[in-house]
């Protein structure tokens, strides 16, 4: 999910993606532990499917957690550059948008994210006047980016087939990064042709035809087999995850390189930090959300 960031002497990666050559002593390694990282991403896996399968309600809790690390990993990340978010009324009204998605209706999700904005202007008032901006428009994007696009996979579990949506939702966009690396590593070899080199030097067009194929395919069943729905409305819901996802996974990319760092954190072996695992997620689910809601009657 995360790139590989090169960085110059200022500690900024190179604007142009660019990569040393061997032996120039970056620091920075340039491969995943493959068997740790899907070690991890059973565990990952696993945990989701114990809470959608069973009290779909836990899964809140599961996503309500892996959200919080994710807030203080963007938080750690943004302190580098002297960004500092107000966390608590993020975090708080967070955790108001995700119960209110599941809960009640669309309204009031809407409602917990001005009322958050609103606290983060007010918290930060007692912090000074110097970086205020910066400051409050840093906790809008994170409560943004997180609780409010985490909110969509809320909406979806209260369905009363919610933890199958969730779970296709999940198997889909977890396809868009498998069917990404297979094909990178078997097509994209000598003679790759660059998707993004400015932001992800390893991203290739052939990595992307192989993440829009798994999709399209995953998505064909899943819809079919899972939830009872056409196979062509799954088809079209995996081709808009792939270019969800991979939007998602760039957007992040661009985020490290601005910050000058290579991950969001160090929690999960093979991944990085959590954020590095759900940045395609996050973009995702509001996509998906939406089309469930267009092509499911039931």
């Amino acid at each position: 999910m995360s790139t590989v960031g090169t960085k110059p002497e200022d500690g900024r990666p190179r604007p142009d993606g660019a990569e040393p050559a061997a032996g120039q002593g970056t620091g920075i390694r340039t491969g995943r532990n493959l068997p740790a990282a899907i070690g991890v991403g059973l565990v990952l896996g696993g945990l989701a499917l114990l809470t959608l399968l069973t009290v779909k309600a836990t899964f809140l809790i599961y996503m309500g957690a892996a959200l919080a690390v994710a807030l203080w990993e963007l938080d750690s990340a943004l302190r580098t550059r002297d960004i500092r978010i107000p966390v608590i009324p993020v975090a708080l009204g967070g955790a108001a948008m995700l119960t209110s998605a599941y809960w009640a209706a669309g309204g009031a999700v809407t409602a917990a994210f001005a009322l958050t904005v609103v606290a983060i202007l007010c918290w930060r008032l007692f912090g000074g006047t110097g970086g205020y901006v910066k400051d409050v428009t840093a906790g809008v994007f994170a409560v943004a980016y997180l609780p409010l696009l985490g909110s969509a996979v809320a909406a979806m579990l209260a369905a009363p087939n919610g933890g199958r949506r969730v779970l296709a939702f999940i198997i889909i966009t977890i396809c868009s990064d498998i069917g990404g690396y297979f094909a990178g590593i078997t097509l994209g070899r000598s003679g790759a042709h660059k998707l993004a080199p400015v932001i992800s030097p390893k991203k290739t067009w052939e990595g992307l035809a192989g993440s829009a194929l798994a999709t399209i395919v995953a998505g064909a069943i899943l819809l079919s087999a899972l939830l009872h729905g056409h196979w062509w409305a799954g088809a079209v819901i995996g081709l808009a995850a792939v270019v969800a996802a991979v939007l998602g996974d760039l957007a992040e990319s661009v985020i490290k390189r601005d910050l000058g760092i290579k991950d969001m954190g160090s929690l999960l072996p093979g991944h990085g930090g959590i954020l590095d695992r759900i940045d395609s997620l996050l973009v995702c689910a509001p996509v998906v959300w939406l089309l469930l809601t267009l092509f499911l009657r039931h």
